[in-house]
């Protein structure tokens, strides 16, 4: 459970690598300075900033964004360290708030590096304070603790790191500010002020916040990627170069672009997100983009509908007026309530596009770029498969899109192991696609799909560290089975008939339960097992379920579900919940502990942080594509030479 702090609160850390995520309503700058036992720094080389990003066991962002993610690896601080303090602070000449106290309470969160929560803080309480010792994390007795700190300096970040003990601390600090003036901030989550909106009226500027600074929730988000330098304008090929080894180029603050006028995005760069592997910045920089993708949206929509309320606004002041409720005086204030209508609209459609065609650029980069885990199967990486070594941190599952832009499509990525079973729904649902096909057609797609994850998820695992068994209790899926049977990739032959799901659903328990009782017996245990009993991870398919099982299988399987992902045990389920409604509400745990996924497009997922209803896109070999053949091929050669 993720500890709320208080100011001045402490608490321990079981992990000595950690990640620090910070949200707040605006751009931000995030540092961090390496202390001794009374928190005094030696020097300009004991702090990350923006300019200086990296020290032994610390990593912080280049630049000011609205979310940020800093590295910590506290086995690689030197032993002179016994603090490190989190900075934050306000840039300057940017157009947004000048103290803390004018928006939205930061958020800092310290997670593991698998997510999993530690540590809350919401800095409260600051007003005039342009920079802030966020929290601290220090060495007390051999252990690490943090500490939520919340110590705001009116004089900013020259004041605070004077405050540390540094000398010609704002020589350090006018270095900071410079070096984050030197890039330009992500659009999506702060956009900058535009020059025609000074001397709106304060309805135009509630607008204005209303589309850009939507409230935030608190919760543990993946880093916004910092933003490359600025791309020329004109057309092109992509520069994949990385930023650090491009000449910088400097953007002065300004304007926002007019309609008619071009507009310089930064150059994307694939991978350029903060985390310890190619993959994890990879992963990062593709959640990033979900999320500026969703906050992008979110201030698109909210902008229509204060628009839309407006415009009712002003018809209702029309009407309720006798004297303009008739004659040209009420056409005429009808005509400029919808006029300005219709330029708020505009500009929020401007400032969609604009974040839109960003992202796009990110995505034509990002995806070729994306390793076997993570790509498309019409990926060229596809081509030159392998079996890996070591398996990824994350796999994906398909495809995510909003309506705004259907074309951009964000990769849906769910971290390794999987913390729950799939289910892929055989039924109707209440998406438009499924009204199109009988049911048929649909339990095919399923099986199909279920095929289509097993087979991504065996690829992406070295061999022999990862198993397959399958329930076809009625045999109706032995064309979809085929190619793993034909390829001798499958733990064993698929099981068909009650007796087949009693056998193999009695195993998995079994395993299940000896694997638990290792776990908990410590280190060493796991020698000690029964020969065949190994801690490889296993996926069981159940196809067509609830045929074949009966009421001790299906409380197996809900046993399978709840405990066995914790010991590498994994369940996909292939199924029409209607058709198992004869079990009434005994089955709604089941449903609820895995991860529905649909055969055809359906908006059934919500995003964490605005709750948007995204489409979800299934993945598909191409027509015609010898990928499956191919991947097979290679997994069955893997396996006769390191062994099931």
């Amino acid at each position: 459970m993720t500890a709320e702090l208080v100011r001045g609160q402490n608490h321990p850390l079981p992990h000595t690598r950690l990640e620090i995520r910070v949200s707040a309503g605006h751009p931000v700058l995030a540092a961090a300075t390496l202390g001794d036992e009374e928190g005094r720094i030696a020097g300009p080389e004991a702090v990350a900033h923006p300019g200086a990003a990296e020290l032994p066991g610390i990593e912080v962002p280049r630049q000011a964004a609205a979310r940020h993610r800093l590295a910590v690896d506290l086995e690689a601080v030197r032993d002179t360290v016994h603090r490190v303090s989190v900075l934050l602070a306000l840039p300057v000449g940017t157009g947004g708030p000048t103290r803390f106290g004018a928006s939205a309470a930061p958020v800092v969160t310290v997670t593991a590096p698998d997510g999993t929560g530690i540590a809350d803080y919401t800095i409260t309480g600051l007003d005039r304070e342009s920079a802030v010792v966020a929290l601290e994390l220090y060495r007390r007795q051999g252990s690490w603790k943090v500490r939520a700190v919340g110590q705001g300096y009116e004089g900013g970040l020259a004041a605070l790191l004077a405050d540390q003990g540094l000398d010609r601390a704002p020589e350090l600090a006018g270095t900071v500010l410079d070096a984050v003036a030197q890039g330009l901030a992500r659009a999506v989550p702060a956009p900058a002020p535009r020059a025609e909106d000074a001397g709106r009226v304060p309805e135009d500027e509630r607008a204005q916040q209303t589309a850009q600074t939507r409230p935030t929730v608190p919760v543990h988000l993946p880093v916004t990627p910092p933003p490359p330098p600025a791309a020329p304008a004109s057309g092109g090929p992509i520069d994949y170069t990385h930023p650090g080894r491009r000449p910088a180029a400097a953007a002065a603050p300004g304007p926002a672009p007019q309609p008619d006028a071009p507009t310089a995005f930064p150059t994307p760069v694939a991978g350029d997100a903060t985390g310890w592997t190619m993959d994890e910045r990879l992963y990062n920089q593709v959640w990033g983009m979900f999320e500026d993708l969703a906050r992008a949206t979110a201030a698109y929509r909210s902008a229509c509908n204060f628009a839309e309320s407006r415009l009712d606004q002003e018809i209702d002041r029309v009407l309720a007026d006798p004297r303009s409720r008739i004659g040209g005086a009420g056409d005429a204030a009808r005509a400029a309530a919808k006029a300005k209508h219709d330029e708020l609209t505009a500009r929020a459609q401007e400032v969609l596009d604009r974040d839109l065609g960003q992202l796009t650029a990110e995505s034509e980069v990002v995806e070729p770029a994306l390793p076997a885990a993570y790509a498309r199967w019409d990926n060229p990486v596809w081509q030159t498969y392998r079996v890996p070594m070591e398996p990824p941190m994350a796999v994906r599952l398909g495809d995510l899109h909003l309506p705004e832009r259907t074309g951009l499509r964000i990769p849906f990525l769910a971290r390794l192991p999987l913390a729950r079973g799939i289910w892929v729904d055989s039924g109707r649902g209440h998406s438009e696609a499924t009204s199109l096909l009988d049911a048929a057609e649909l339990r095919r797609l399923a099986l199909d799909c279920a095929v289509t994850h097993a087979v991504r998820l065996l690829a992406v695992h070295p061999a022999g560290s990862f198993r397959i068994r399958v329930i076809d209790a009625a045999g109706a899926g032995a064309s979809a089975f085929a190619p793993l049977v034909e390829a001798g990739v499958l733990a064993g032959p698929p099981a068909a008939g009650a007796a087949g799901v009693t056998t193999v659903l009695k195993q998995l328990t079994e395993r299940v339960d000896l694997l638990q009782m290792a776990a908990r017996a410590g280190a060493g245990a796991t020698e000690d097992l029964p020969p065949g009993v190994d801690t490889a991870e296993e996926l069981l398919i159940v196809h067509d379920f609830p045929h074949g099982f009966d009421d001790r299988a299906v409380n197996q399987l809900r046993y399978l579900a709840d405990e066995g992902p914790a010991v590498g045990t994994h369940l996909l389920l292939v199924a029409d919940r209607a058709e198992a409604a004869a079990y009434g509400p005994v089955l709604d745990p089941l449903w609820r502990s895995l991860m529905r996924l649909t055969p055809v497009p359906d908006d059934h997922l919500a995003d964490p942080w605005v709750g948007h209803a995204w489409t979800y896109e299934p993945p598909a070999f191409p027509a015609g594509s010898g990928i499956l053949r191919q991947v097979l091929a290679q997994l069955a050669d893997s396996r006769r030479q390191w062994g099931p």
